[in-house]
């Protein structure tokens, strides 16, 4: 491992003084001029039209002259006094600096070439030593040299537990006494990241690279997150539990984009995300369990853009997204369990935009949509079961404008009491769509210009009791869409005008049915 220098960032890059010449030119200068001004000043405000010629300077006034000239060079001599004392004050300074630097540096240097032994005591009074060192550090940018070197141990060549050899005792007993150093360094990051930011020894606001780490295990617990950059880009959750249970995201970025989740157990549980900038994009959940129950997004940036959910758990129940935006666009559901059930979504845009819904499960049981927009124009659902049953629109946009091909979405009992929910553009070509017993007592639920080609789309028992729900253009050419037992008034622009056929496979209540198809 490279030995980074301390001085390589530092703050203070040697001391600057101008020669004491010009100094004290300026200095002179400077205090003509401000007591020319008070003179001027005194003068306006005492209202002097002139001065008193005096013909012959009696005993008196030659000795306040003289007084007078003391006075200016006693001044003077203050003058040269204080800025000697200010140089040799910058001097001395800057020689504690140096000395300070000196010392770091070389504690710094020692601190080093304990991590490089075989013992993994040695490296454990290492890494404790290096933790000092960034407390001590005289300057930030020696502090985060500290912390750049426990982050860089970490990024090290490292053999999971799962591909140790079979039955060797001597490479297993080596793996355990590693994480232990390892896992040494991620709880002293943490414990430092729980203190206030106006703790000297808090490590807030400076960065962090776990880029390509691979975690086993690991506790974030409580820890704050708020400005610099923390990158877990490319890092391999595989196997053990990392928990950033009740983290705060404050500010700063964090990225996790590329990241690999798989066989382990990483929870986000009651975490928070305020003005921050959190990125899954591109990242891998297969075989994982990533739990981000209760969590609460309000006004940060959080992208889990081009994502792949193929295997494993994501749980967001109970998440609050109430400000900011969470975007899914373009993510794949292949295969996992995906759950946003009793999710309020409150002023937020969340963003589903292109996203592919393909096996799995998804669960939006019981969610709340009260404001802000949640996009899913473009998504495909071609596989798998999402479920939005019992979920509640109520004054947010929703735009469902996507194309459902193969899989079961489930609308059982949803109550649409307000807001915008469109399926405009929408083209149903295969599986099934239940708005069975839902209520649209409110709002305005759009279906126009969709196409039901193929699949089943049914509403049996539901509500139409006000709003709006409107069907204008839709077409119907291949697909059940099954009306039975709905109650209320027909939907606008779904029943043919008097004399027209009812398109195939349209199936409506007798108190809906036109005349002449009774």
């Amino acid at each position: 491992m490279g030995t980074p220098s301390p001085r390589r960032r530092t703050e203070q890059r040697g001391l600057r003084l101008w020669p004491v010449g010009p100094v004290l030119a300026l200095t002179f200068a400077a205090a003509v001029l401000v007591s020319a001004a008070v003179f001027y000043t005194g003068w306006g405000l005492l209202g002097a039209r002139g001065l008193k010629p005096e013909h012959q300077v009696d005993s008196k006034t030659l000795f306040d002259l003289v007084k007078l000239a003391f006075g200016v060079v006693a001044g003077a001599g203050a003058l040269v006094a204080l800025v000697v004392a200010y140089r040799r004050q910058r001097v001395d300074e800057d020689g504690a600096m140096r000395e300070a630097t000196r010392l770091h540096t070389e504690r710094f240097t020692a601190a080093v070439s304990q991590l490089g032994e075989d013992s993994a005591a040695v490296r454990l009074g290492g890494v404790h030593a290096l933790a000092g060192l960034a407390d001590d550090a005289p300057t930030r940018a020696l502090r985060q040299t500290c912390i750049d070197v426990l982050c860089a141990y970490l990024r090290l060549p490292y053999t999971a537990e799962a591909d140790l050899p079979a039955g060797d005792a001597v490479a297993t007993h080596a793996y355990l006494a590693l994480r232990e150093v390892r896992h040494t360094i991620i709880r002293l990051v943490r414990d430092h990241l729980r203190l206030s930011p106006e703790h000297p020894h808090s490590w807030q606001s400076h960065d962090f690279d776990f880029s390509s780490v691979i975690f086993d295990g690991g506790d974030f617990s409580r820890a704050t997150f708020s400005g610099g950059t923390v990158s877990f880009n490319g890092a391999t959750f595989s196997g053990g539990t990392v928990t950033f249970i009740g983290a705060t995201f404050s500010g700063g970025t964090v990225s996790f984009n590329g990241a690999t989740f798989s066989g382990s157990t990483v929870s986000f549980n009651g975490a928070t995300f305020s003005g921050s900038t959190v990125s899954f994009n591109g990242a891998t959940f297969s075989g994982s369990t990533v739990d981000f129950t209760d969590a609460t997004f309000s006004g940060s940036t959080v992208s889990f853009m081009g994502a792949a959910f193929s295997d494993g758990k994501v749980d967001l129940h109970g998440a609050a997204f109430s400000g900011g935006a969470v975007t899914f666009n373009r993510a794949t559901f292949s295969g996992s369990t995906v759950v946003f059930s009793a999710a309020r979504f409150s002023g937020s845009m969340v963003d589903f935009s292109a996203a592919a819904f393909s096996v799995g499960m998804i669960y939006f049981m019981g969610a709340v949509f009260s404001d802000g927009k949640v996009d899913f124009h473009g998504a495909t659902f071609s596989g798998g079961t999402v479920y939005f049953s019992a979920a509640a629109f109520s004054g947010s946009r929703v735009d469902f404008g996507a194309m459902f091909s193969g899989s079961a979405v489930d609308f059982t009992t949803a109550m649409f009491s307000g807001g915008t929910v469109t399926f405009d553009l929408a083209t149903f070509l295969d599986g099934t769509v239940t708005f069975n017993g839902a209520t649209f007592s409110d709002g305005a639920v759009t279906f126009d210009f969709t196409t039901f080609s193929g699949g089943t789309v049914t509403f049996n028992g539901a509500t139409f009791s006000d709003g709006t729900v409107t069907f204008n253009d839709a077409t119907f050419s291949g697909s059940t869409v099954d009306f039975t037992d709905a109650t209320g008034s027909a939907p606008s622009n779904l029943i043919p005008r008097s004399g027209s056929a009812l398109p195939v496979g349209l199936i409506l209540p007798s108190t809906w049915r036109p005349a002449s198809s009774v």
